[in-house]
């Protein structure tokens, strides 16, 4: 079923009467990608991996001590090339507003060898064979810059939502906050009494509504788990929203509007006009950053 030429998602009967579709981002694409130098990692193993790096003081002698923030884009990102920018999220963290709210940030952004297989499927997808190399070059990233990296921060989108959260479970010692955005794959008990120990940071989002995951049968039982956690930011929407207050459908031949909830988080879980997506984020999730930041550092 089609309306103006644009396929009608399955859900829209369950939409409230005042609601609306929409069907792409208000925020453009890729104003920023010449903000970021790209480069080539090659892991002890031998593995090659592509990169984008983001730094506010590229052209400045003086560089301040920033967060880091880790970007992991979902699979058949790797394949759009600057493109990947955007999709992983990252690309309006980089933006003179965003860096205001956040008091400054730099960005990192691995890429996976990705490739089209004979049958037409991505293949070459964040799996676990890549933990080691991802960590190397995170890690190595981070030692040629000690004195000026602050907190690091994981985010992941989707396949690469999953992949952070197995890179904590792996090197928690080395992380500070963990924000998968379209996964399920939460670790087990023991692990998240790992990062309240450890004074680790969740910011867990994933709709409830979401075509790829079973939110009632595997989210809702781990709730209450991730509600007792010292430092677990829950953000479950019962829809997810573009920038102009519609509800995302996006479709390639399969509905994955309420998936992407990634573009929400790339728009700072900020309206058009200013509000929030969510009342607790007054100052959206760039002012989410800033707060657990300033929290880091007194721990520190």
């Amino acid at each position: 079923m089609e309306e103006k030429g644009r396929l009608i998602p399955p859900w829209a009967a369950e939409m409230d009467e005042k609601d609306h579709i929409s069907y792409e981002p208000t925020y453009k694409n890729g104003e920023y990608f010449d903000l970021f130098d790209r480069g080539v990692y090659k892991d002890r193993s031998g593995m090659e991996l592509k990169y984008f790096y983001f730094d506010p003081d590229r052209d400045s002698e003086d560089k301040k001590k920033l967060p880091l923030l880790v970007f992991l884009h979902g699979t058949g990102n790797a394949l759009v090339g600057d493109l990947c920018i955007n999709y992983t999220g990252a690309e309006l963290y980089s933006s003179p507003k965003y860096q205001q709210s956040m008091g400054g940030a730099r960005i990192l952004i691995p890429v996976a060898n990705e490739y089209e297989g004979e049958d037409g499927r991505t293949a070459g997808f964040w799996c676990p064979d890549y933990l080691d190399p991802v960590h190397s070059l995170i890690m190595d990233h981070i030692k040629e810059r000690k004195e000026i990296t602050g907190p690091v921060f994981l985010f992941g989108n989707s396949s690469g939502a999953t992949f952070v959260l197995r890179l904590m479970d792996n090197y928690m010692d080395d992380f500070d906050v963990v924000i998968p955005v379209g996964s399920e794959a939460l670790p087990d008990d023991q692990i998240l009494g790992e990062y309240d120990r450890k004074g680790k940071y969740l910011f867990f989002a994933l709709g409830k509504r979401d075509e790829f995951h079973n939110f009632k049968e595997n989210v809702e039982p781990r709730l209450p788990r991730l509600e007792a956690m010292k430092h677990c930011f829950i953000y479950n929407p019962d829809w997810v929203r573009n920038g102009d207050k519609g509800i995302a459908s996006i479709n390639f031949g399969f509905e994955m509007g309420q998936h992407c909830l990634m573009n929400g988080i790339q728009a700072n879980l900020m309206f058009d006009d200013g509000t929030p997506m969510d009342d607790r984020l007054p100052d959206g999730v760039t002012g989410w950053i800033a707060k657990t930041v300033k929290e880091l550092e007194e721990i520190k």
